[in-house]
């Protein structure tokens, strides 16, 4: 049965998934490095996790490539993120990824070859609303805006492809070699970009004692540590009342950016009302889910 130390817990890893925009905004190297370093130390203190519990590195035969594979899309969902965050500012990253839920509830029907649900359709349409009223004024941030979103939907395809490969390996198991699969992934994402992309790009690891600290807090207190606890809170919490408390990330997030950064993310009125329209849109999903499909079997 859950505690009130439990709500206070869960409340509490929200608020650091929220806060790493922010901190993607005070390293001072470039995104994909950042990424890098971030998946890096991940896939260590998750392996130093494993060891001190005295768990084991095994997963089922034929497992491994599919855990390394959906590491690149994690790689590819962090570093949209950050971009997403250093081209515009973290309240539009965090605008951009609220649409992740959203973006599950398309991905689902493909993965599960069930039936498109009425409500599902009209959320989305609700996000596009919202999207349109952030555009349709002075925008400032249209590729920002665009990077957050596709990190949305590369987190909901994350979200995904975890559900099926989670009936067969184990969290922390599933954790470790998704992190060194997004280390893999974003080393090559960083040789193609320098070599195609952009080859007049310096590569930056000159991360100075601010930068460490930040990543250090990124890879093992906003991922391992959140996400250990996150583990065991599902023990105790439901399904439907975590992933309903997890649709606030994005408002602590953004609050939490105009305290520390002030006016470089304050909006006009516009961006505010669709954001609104956006996190309606998203909070409804599970409050609509429950009413029209109440058995868990059922997805």
């Amino acid at each position: 049965m859950a505690s009130t130390v439990d709500y206070v817990k869960l409340h509490f890893i929200i608020f650091l998934w929220g806060f790493t925009a922010i901190l993607g905004l005070f390293i001072k190297i470039p995104a994909i490095e950042l990424v890098v370093l971030r998946t890096l130390t991940a896939a260590v203190g998750m392996g130093l996790l494993i060891v001190l519990l005295k768990q084991n590195f095994k997963v089922p035969a034929g497992y491994l490539p599919k855990l390394i594979l959906v590491g690149f899309v994690v790689a590819a969902h962090w570093i949209t993120f950050f971009a997403s965050a250093r081209v515009s500012n973290a309240s539009v990253s965090l605008v951009g990824i609220a649409t992740g839920s959203l973006w599950a509830s398309v991905l689902d029907p493909l993965f599960t070859k069930r039936k498109v649900r009425g409500y599902e359709v009209l959320l989305g349409s609700l996000v596009i609303v919202g999207l349109y009223v952030i555009f349709s004024f002075d925008f400032n941030y249209p590729l920002g805006l665009a990077l957050g979103v596709l990190s949305g939907f590369l987190s909901a395809l994350f979200f995904a492809l975890n559900q099926r490969l989670g009936r067969s390996v184990g969290t922390y198991q599933i954790t470790f070699f998704e992190m060194f699969g997004a280390c893999i992934g974003s080393v090559i994402y960083l040789g193609f970009h320098t070599a195609v992309v952009d080859t007049a790009y310096a590569v930056n690891f000159n991360a100075d004692w601010v930068d460490w600290i930040c990543i250090l807090i990124l890879g093992i207190v906003c991922t391992v540590y959140a996400f250990s606890v996150s583990v065991d809170l599902m023990k105790r919490l439901s399904v439907f009342f975590m992933q309903l408390s997890l649709n606030l990330e994005p408002v602590y997030g953004i609050i939490l950016a105009v305290l520390i950064f002030g006016s470089t993310e304050k909006m006009n009125i516009q961006f505010y009302l669709g954001t609104l329209i956006i996190l309606m849109a998203v909070a409804g999903y599970p409050v609509l889910k429950r009413k029209f499909n109440p058995d868990p079997l059922l997805g």
